[in-house]
C-alpha cells in the first residue's frame, strides 16, 4: 500500500497549459463561450503524463466561486467503471467470479422470466444484455430526490417486462448496475459506499472523490448543476447541507474532482505505475468486448469507426484506426466524458456543471482528433455545425407535438378517470381534483408532481419543476381484468431522455379520490 501511494504521489497535475497546448486552450475556451456554460474542467494525459488542465467558470452561476482542479462534479455514469473496477478487485481477491449467478449473493433477485433469473451472472449485470428495454425502470432512480431504495430496485425488476431475448441485444440500463453494487457489497462484506472507499478511493489516493452520504460544507468546493434559461444559467436541484447516499450510487452517483479523474485515468493508462491495484488478467477482462453495440452513422462519418462494444463499465470502439476506451455521464445539469486511447497512453476528461451534452460531444471530438488525426484541423465551430445539422434532421424526422395551445384540464372533463392508481414497480400516484384543476402526484417520486393540461382531446402533465423536462401524455382506458380504469403514459417529445421510461408504466385504478 505504501508503495502504491508513493507511485500515485507522482501523478500531481502540471500547470494548466504547457507549450504546445495553445490549440487545446482555444478549443476549451471556444466550447465554454459557444455553449454558454456555467463551468467546465478539462484534463489531458499525453504518453502517460498529465500534460494539461484547465478550469473555467463558477461552482454556482453568479456566486463568484471559481471552479478549480479540486472542484467536485457529478461524474454520473462514469461511476459505472468504478463499480466494475471494485468488482474486478473482488475477483482478484477470490471473493466472487464473473460467472457466478447473481442469486448466489442476492437470493431475493428476480427478473420477469424465472429462467433469466437463474441464468443471470454477475458479468451480465454490467453489459446491458438483460433483454430489458432502454432505460427500463429508471423512474425508480431519477429524478432525484425520491423515496426508492435499493431493495425497491431489486423487488421491482421482476415486474419489468423484457423487450428482447436475454443476451440477444444491447440496450443501456442503469438498474442492473445498482444490483451490481449490491452484489459487490454482499461479496465484499461491506455496504457499497464503504467498499468503494476501501477498494478504490483509499488505495488510489482519490482524496476528493465522494460516495455515500457526506456533508457539503465540510467537503466544500462542490459544483452545482444548472439549466439554461432566457435569463442565463440557473441552478437546479441544489445540494442540501447533507448530500444523501442516493439509490443510484453504483450506476451514476459518485462525485470526483478533475485531479482525481486524472489519477483514475492514469492508473488505467499506465498499469506499470499502479501494478498492485488490479491484476493484468482483470485489466484485460474489463476492457474486453463483451457485448456488441451498433456503430452509428456519426461514428462512421466522424471517426471512421468499424466496431463498437461494451466492456465492464466501458465503451470500446476504434477512432481513425486507434483503439478507444470511453464513457460518458449524464445527469440533470451535469455532464462528464472520459476518453482513453490506451495504445498512445493518452486520456481526456471533461466535466461540466450545466447543459453540456453538445459541448461534451464537440469538445471531446476536437481533442480526440488531435491525437488520432493530427494532420486534420478540426474546430469547435465545425463539429458544432455538424451536430446542429444532425439534430435538426432528427427533429424533422421525429417532430415534437405542438402543445402551445394547452389549457388547464377541469376536474369535470376528467371525472371518469380521476382516482388513485398503482403500478407494480413504480407504486402509487394520485390523479385528483385540487380546486379548478387535476393534479398528478407520484407518492415515491415527489418531483413528479404537476397539473394535468388539455390539448384538443388529449391530456398531458405539466410538471411543477422545470428541471423535469419530459412531459408525458396520459392515456386512459377501461382495464380489461377489473373493468375499472387503466392509465399508461408516453412521451410528448419523442426525443426525450430515455430515463423517463413512461412506456414501462402500467397503472390500474385502486380507489376513488377522497
Amino acid at each position: 500500500m505504501k508503495h502504491l501511494l508513493a507511485c500515485l504521489a507522482l501523478l500531481a497535475p502540471v500547470a494548466h497549459a504547457e507549450a504546445g497546448n495553445d490549440a487545446v486552450d482555444a478549443a476549451v475556451q471556444q466550447t465554454f463561450d459557444h455553449y454558454e456554460l456555467p463551468g467546465i474542467a478539462v484534463g489531458i494525459i499525453r504518453d502517460g503524463e498529465i500534460a494539461y488542465t484547465r478550469t473555467l467558470g463558477e461552482l454556482q452561476a453568479g456566486s463568484g466561486e471559481k471552479i478549480d482542479n479540486d472542484t467536485l462534479f457529478k461524474i454520473a455514469s462514469n461511476s459505472k467503471a468504478m463499480t466494475a473496477g471494485v468488482l474486478a478487485r473482488l475477483v482478484d481477491a477470490g471473493k466472487l467470479k464473473w460467472d457466478d449467478p447473481v442469486t448466489r449473493y442476492l437470493p431475493q433477485f428476480r427478473m420477469h422470466d424465472p429462467w433469466v433469473t437463474q441464468q443471470m451472472q454477475v458479468r451480465d449485470l454490467l453489459i446491458h444484455n438483460s433483454g430489458l428495454g432502454l432505460g427500463a425502470g429508471d423512474l425508480m432512480l431519477w429524478p432525484e430526490p425520491n423515496r426508492f431504495t435499493r431493495d425497491d430496485i431489486i423487488a421491482g425488476l421482476q415486474h419489468l417486462k423484457p423487450t428482447h431475448s436475454f443476451r440477444a441485444t444491447y440496450a443501456y440500463d442503469n438498474l442492473l448496475y445498482v444490483v451490481a453494487g449490491e452484489v459487490a457489497a454482499a461479496a465484499g462484506g461491506a455496504p457499497y459506499e464503504e467498499l468503494v472507499k476501501r477498494e478504490l478511493f483509499q488505495p488510489l489516493g482519490l482524496s476528493r472523490c465522494q460516495v455515500g452520504e457526506w456533508n457539503r460544507a465540510e467537503v466544500g468546493n462542490v459544483a452545482q448543476p444548472h439549466m439554461r434559461t432566457p435569463l442565463g444559467n440557473r441552478v437546479i436541484r441544489e445540494d442540501d447541507e447533507v448530500v444523501p447516499n442516493v439509490t443510484s450510487m453504483a450506476a451514476g452517483g459518485i462525485r470526483c474532482s478533475l485531479d482525481d479523474m486524472l489519477t483514475w485515468m492514469r492508473m488505467w493508462l499506465s498499469p506499470d505505475v499502479t501494478p498492485a491495484w488490479l491484476s493484468p488478467a482483470q485489466r484485460k477482462v474489463v476492457w474486453t468486448a463483451h457485448m456488441p453495440m451498433p456503430v452509428s452513422a456519426r461514428m462512421r462519418a466522424w471517426d471512421n469507426s468499424h466496431f463498437s462494444a461494451y466492456g465492464y463499465g466501458w465503451r470500446l470502439s476504434d477512432v481513425d484506426g486507434a483503439w478507444k476506451v470511453a464513457h460518458t455521464g449524464t445527469l440533470a445539469g451535469m455532464y462528464s466524458s472520459v476518453i482513453l486511447l490506451p495504445d498512445q497512453r493518452t486520456g481526456i476528461v471533461i466535466l461540466i456543471n450545466g447543459e453540456g451534452e453538445a459541448a461534451r460531444t464537440v469538445l471531446g471530438q476536437v481533442l480526440t482528433k488531435q491525437f488520432t488525426a493530427p494532420q486534420s484541423t478540426p474546430t469547435v465551430a465545425y463539429y458544432a455545425e455538424l451536430l446542429d445539422r444532425e439534430r435538426a434532421g432528427e427533429r424533422a424526422a421525429k417532430p415534437k407535438a405542438d402543445t402551445r395551445h394547452r389549457t388547464i384540464a377541469s376536474p369535470r372533463s376528467l371525472a371518469a378517470w380521476t382516482g388513485h392508481y398503482r403500478d407494480p414497480w413504480f407504486g402509487d400516484v394520485s390523479l385528483c381534483p385540487q380546486g379548478d384543476r387535476v393534479r398528478f402526484v407520484a407518492t415515491r417520486s415527489p418531483m413528479l408532481a404537476g397539473t394535468v393540461m388539455r390539448v384538443d382531446e388529449r391530456w398531458l402533465v405539466d410538471w411543477d419543476d422545470d428541471s423535469v423536462d419530459a412531459e408525458p401524455w396520459l392515456h386512459f382506458a377501461a382495464a380489461k381484468a377489473s373493468g375499472d380504469a387503466g392509465l399508461t403514459l408516453s412521451h410528448v417529445d419523442p426525443d426525450a431522455d430515455f430515463s423517463y421510461d413512461y412506456a414501462d408504466l402500467d397503472f390500474h385504478r385502486t380507489q376513488a379520490c377522497r
